[in-house]
């Protein structure tokens, strides 16, 4: 007999910023970004498969549309982009976001992925005390030690990946094991099993993503020309986007 047909995981792409001019040129949107994200971990996969075996994917502008969110029995995931804003404001959008979240966390079914600004909204969420971190930037691929499930969840001893943030999640809610932490950050990811997965850092950025968003930034007056030059050293560094994504799909099937 053959194996048992697992239909592809209908995830709901939750898209809480617009990227950058170059981003945007070449992928649209968000959305666009994580579809090439989980394109490139499909293809890693063995054997090998088409994204459309693993995900049926949406994209929901959830900053400019109040009402763009899915309805709950059309999905099976949320992935929760990363943003310029932070999740503790109380922007109507933010605020709408946090509820819908919280439903998809006490559905029992809807499964919660949260990258960067979407870690730091389900930790909110959750209850958990989000707000800006007094140790500053953490910017471009920066290695993080993983614990124990950590290890076990994405298959390595160590990660790096690029980050672009100042917000943390400072606490972990009740019942939700942390995967990681670094010298800036102490949570750098959260999992409870077949309900979320979380990670601070951006799997999905590229080494020219985040130079183009590290320019904009430095001549922005956002952050400053040491932050800048010890980011753009890093920038082009090797980095386990793609291991994190593959850890996504499994806890999507899991």
């Amino acid at each position: 007999m053959g194996s048992e047909y697992i239909p592809p995981a209908r995830l709901a792409i939750l898209e809480a910023d617009t990227p950058v001019p170059g981003v945007k040129a070449k992928y649209g949107s968000y959305g666009g970004v994580f579809r090439n994200l989980f394109e490139r971990a499909c293809a890693t996969l063995n054997p090998p498969q088409p994204l459309s075996a693993q995900l049926d994917l949406s994209y929901h502008d959830i900053v400019n549309d109040l009402d763009a969110y899915p309805d709950l029995e059309a999905i099976d995931a949320i992935l929760i982009s990363g943003s310029k804003y932070s999740a503790y404001e109380n922007d109507e959008w933010i605020l709408r976001l946090v509820d819908f979240t919280r439903r998809c966390l006490e559905s029992g079914r809807v499964r919660v992925i949260g990258v960067c600004f979407g870690h730091q909204i389900v930790g909110r969420a959750m209850g958990a005390d989000v707000g800006k971190n007094d140790r500053g930037w953490e910017l471009s691929v920066t290695e993080h030690k993983l614990t124990d499930e950590g290890k076990r969840l994405f298959g390595m001893d160590k990660i790096s990946i690029h980050e672009m943030h100042r917000d943390v999640v400072f606490n972990l809610p009740q019942g939700v094991t942390k995967l990681a932490h670094t010298d800036v950050c102490d949570v750098q990811g959260m999992y409870e099993p077949r309900r979320l997965l979380t990670v601070q850092g951006h799997p999905e950025f590229t080494g020219d993503m985040v130079r183009e968003i590290l320019e904009m930034r430095r001549y922005g007056g956002i952050i400053s020309k040491d932050l800048f030059e010890d980011g753009m050293r890093r920038v082009n560094n090797k980095h386990d986007g793609v291991a994190v994504a593959r850890a996504f799909l499994r806890f999507l099937h899991e």
